[in-house]
């Protein structure tokens, strides 16, 4: 097994609470370089850490609200316009991001998703439960529960050797026992202490299944205000702009 680095490139919500940028995780191994969801920040945030977007292979979404893949025409734009990029890109993710990706393109830049580019730019939507082979890595999707007009998936990474589970936006629901069991790394929504939101994770649920999970590592990422002011004084790990670990 070789090197396999998390950089938290951006771990805030949908709208900065504590000014962070949303959603975007960087992967490094010497087998692939890929983003973990892209939310509409993710380009900013990668020229703020100095990640070179050259470098990825892969883009995994995790569900399609903005603050988790509105970045991707960024990306996809600034590399054909102005890196001039010709290796492929990889974008994978529920079903319908081919349609979601398309018309963010055509919203924010019309026409933009009709050039020829100078890359290969491939869409791969997942089957929940199904694990699937994406060049170097392998990847299973489970259905969570957060309303976003397409499936949302918590994701199961295998990467030279590591495992890395992220729930992606969700209540607690039993499938992410199964998408994180055992992971070298659960990255986990944590965006209140105690249950107040229909849609999104809260601490204190997280923790009363963490024993039947199992992770050797867990960070709490995609936190709201109040959860950020408690977060100097948690008991967990939490995830910052800019933070980078080993796994």
């Amino acid at each position: 097994m070789g090197r396999v680095t998390v950089q938290f490139l951006g771990s805030g919500d949908a709208f900065g609470s504590g000014g962070r940028f949303q959603t975007c995780f960087l992967v490094r191994s010497e087998p692939a370089r890929f983003l973990i969801d892209c939310g509409a920040s993710s380009l900013i945030a990668m020229k703020r850490f100095g990640v070179d977007p050259g470098e990825l292979d892969m883009i995994l979404v995790s569900h399609l609200h903005g603050d988790h893949f509105a970045g991707v025409p960024f990306v996809v734009i600034e590399q054909d316009v102005l890196v001039k990029r010709t290796r492929p890109l990889v974008v994978a993710g529920p079903p319908g991001t081919m349609q979601r990706v398309i018309e963010a393109m055509e919203v924010m830049f019309p026409e933009s998703s009709r050039v020829q580019r100078r890359f290969p730019l491939e869409i791969v939507e997942f089957e929940p439960e199904r694990r699937r082979a994406l060049g170097a890595l392998t990847v299973t999707p489970y259905l969570v529960q957060h309303p976003c007009g397409a499936p949302p998936l918590a994701l199961r990474i295998e990467c030279d050797g590591r495992v890395i589970a992220y729930s992606g936006d969700t209540v607690w629901t039993a499938s992410l026992i199964d998408a994180a069991r055992a992971a070298d790394l659960f990255i986990a929504e944590a965006y209140t202490s105690q249950p107040k939101s229909r849609i999104h994770m809260d601490l204190a649920t997280l923790v009363t299944h963490l024993g039947e999970i199992s992770a050797k590592r867990l960070i709490l990422t995609h936190m709201s205000a109040e959860m950020l002011a408690r977060s100097g004084s948690l008991p967990y790990e939490c995830a910052e702009d800019g933070k980078s670990v080993e796994i």
